[in-house]
């Protein structure tokens, strides 16, 4: 279908955009000034959060707040989610088998989830949530959030917020941990996270 078409060349081109942006590294952890916020992580809502305001705003109402991981299934079972996470609602995926890969990105290719967006009102609905909750978006480093919130607002959502630093964070560029996921994000900041996945929360192809 057209549709699905043109979000899979949307979602793609935004992908290839990310791989040649390097400079989010330069994002302090827990800074809010969010009109300097690097291009790839923004919104046309220009709606963020620190990881310590996302976490802090999920504890204060529960039941109210959202709390949607978009990233891959095997991100979540590999490097671990945050605990008070609503649901996984991938953004994009890897396809069953990875027999593709991105030369530009170095890594198995990924494609968009055509089932975001009927996902996450499912998961919504069993909140008994609409699409004026504040509902709060985390990635690996804020750049899928951004886009997956973005989505959303065109879609009728008002309260979607972005996770701009993400669950994992930027990468160094110098010193010992150059290369590694350790400026900034959630985990970085401390912040619960687990292994230990639960079933009814994780996505499953329907």
């Amino acid at each position: 279908m057209k549709i699905v078409f043109d979000l899979k060349n949307t979602v793609m081109a935004s992908l290839l955009a990310i791989s040649t942006l390097t400079f989010a590294a330069d994002w302090a952890p827990g800074n809010t000034d969010w009109g300097k916020l690097p291009e790839l992580k923004r919104t046309k809502a220009a709606l963020y959060l620190t990881p310590q305001q996302a976490y802090d705003l999920k504890k204060q109402d529960p039941k109210g707040v959202a709390l949607i991981d978009v990233r891959t299934r095997a991100e979540a079972m590999y490097v671990g989610w945050p605990g008070d996470a609503d649901a996984l609602v991938p953004y994009v995926e890897h396809a069953e088998i990875m027999t593709e890969w991105d030369d530009k990105r170095t890594m198995y290719k990924v494609e968009p989830n055509t089932d975001f967006e009927p996902e996450l009102a499912r998961r919504l609905a069993e909140k008994g949530l609409s699409k004026d909750a504040t509902i709060i978006l985390i990635c690996r480093s804020g750049d899928r959030s951004s886009k997956a919130a973005d989505r959303l607002q065109m879609s009728g959502y008002t309260k979607v917020y972005s996770v701009a630093e993400g669950f994992e964070g930027d990468t160094a560029k110098e010193g010992p941990k150059s290369g590694q996921r350790a400026v900034n994000g959630w985990k970085n900041a401390n912040l619960p996270w687990t292994y230990k996945l639960d079933k009814t929360k994780m996505y499953f192809v329907k």
